[in-house]
């Protein structure tokens, strides 16, 4: 039976979000709501295929036509801002016309490349190319109870875990993206990094309903660090963190991910996915001292004759002088610039 391809419209919405939760290797990655958090935060141009067979969707492909003059980037991505996206059809056949249609529109639009995000060896055809080796994903199941959960935390970590909560540290969940703006804009600040614009994070909270929230870890009442978490599937995210300088000597980071352990086991989720961190990086190193074994992403591209690989890695050596004055900018104009540099990223 034929296999047609379309844009997604407002009708879909429903239908593809089922068919992404009842899809095995679906993922949070895939859900409909990025069409309007990435469109309304970042202001580029969503264009989700769906794959239709005998009238039903069998297939989608959340793919974000990104534009940055500033990068010198023209380019579909599915899915910029994630960890995760590609091709989600019900067998090969749907796969393939799904990425056919993805790169005629890659054509139509004048776009110079196609990136998919998968795991490695996740996704291969002719003509697509495996991008850098730079990202791992950590995930793993977790016990169901919390004293096994705390157990299987390695040692080292783990005593930093009953310290802060030795000291008094308590946490809290809310959808304040105020306040999580504010400890994520200072730690972003701190590497150097362009911050998202807040309404991202309100976008995140308003569009994914109770598949989000925000947990803050608290020393007496003052804010120490905060973490916006998923929770798809059985499955617990915490995607954005932040915190101040403050958090680090009270083992705040490491109290705050126990705590969403803690969460996760009261949502009834058995997999704590850690997200991805570059390599040879502090986060990385962060993740894989709490235990968790490193997994490698493998993006594909597709570039147009003449096109090259595009390179939007922060640790490239062409970015490093760039990173450095903007540390020294001030936490008010870095806050200004971030969301109308960072908006090319993705």
């Amino acid at each position: 039976m034929s296999v047609t391809c379309r844009i997604m419209d407002d009708g879909d919405v429903a239908a593809w979000d089922g068919f992404v939760q009842a899809h095995p290797a679906g993922t949070f990655f895939h859900r409909s709501g990025w069409h309007r958090v990435i469109g309304e935060a970042f202001g580029q141009r969503p264009h989700f295929m769906l794959a239709e067979r005998a009238g039903r969707i069998c297939g989608v492909f959340p793919l974000v036509h990104m534009r940055s003059r500033l990068f010198r980037r023209n380019t579909l991505v599915s899915t910029p801002f994630c960890v995760l996206g590609g091709p989600l059809g019900e067998d090969d056949v749907v796969d393939q016309a799904l990425v056919e249609a993805g790169l005629a529109l890659m054509i139509s639009l004048g776009a110079e490349s196609c990136e998919m995000r998968t795991l490695e060896g996740g996704f291969a055809g002719p003509g697509w190319v495996a991008g850098p080796a730079i990202y791992d994903i950590f995930r793993r199941s977790i016990p169901p109870d919390e004293e096994a959960c705390l157990k299987a935390i390695p040692r080292k970590q783990r005593a930093v875990v009953r310290k802060a909560i030795d000291l008094g540290l308590t946490s809290t969940i809310d959808r304040d993206w105020r306040r999580f703006f504010g400890l994520y804009a200072e730690s972003v600040h701190n590497l150097g990094t362009p911050v998202f614009p807040a309404k991202y994070f309100r976008l995140l909270l308003e569009v994914f309903g109770d598949a989000a929230e925000i947990l803050t870890v608290f020393d007496g009442d003052k804010p120490l660090c905060g973490v916006l978490s998923f929770i798809d599937k059985r499955e617990i995210l915490p995607y954005y963190a932040g915190g101040g300088i403050a958090a680090r000597g009270r083992g705040g980071h490491d109290f705050m991910y126990w705590q969403v352990m803690r969460r996760a086991i009261a949502l009834g989720c058995d997999t704590f996915d850690f997200g991805r961190s570059k390599r040879e990086t502090g986060p990385h190193k962060f993740k894989t001292n709490w235990g968790f074994a490193p997994t490698p992403l493998g993006y594909q591209f597709y570039l147009r004759p003449g096109a090259s690989m595009p390179d939007t890695n922060p640790l490239s050596p062409k970015y490093q002088r760039k990173i450095e004055m903007w540390k020294r900018l001030p936490l008010g104009v870095a806050n200004a610039l971030g969301p109308m540099i960072v908006r090319g990223l993705g």
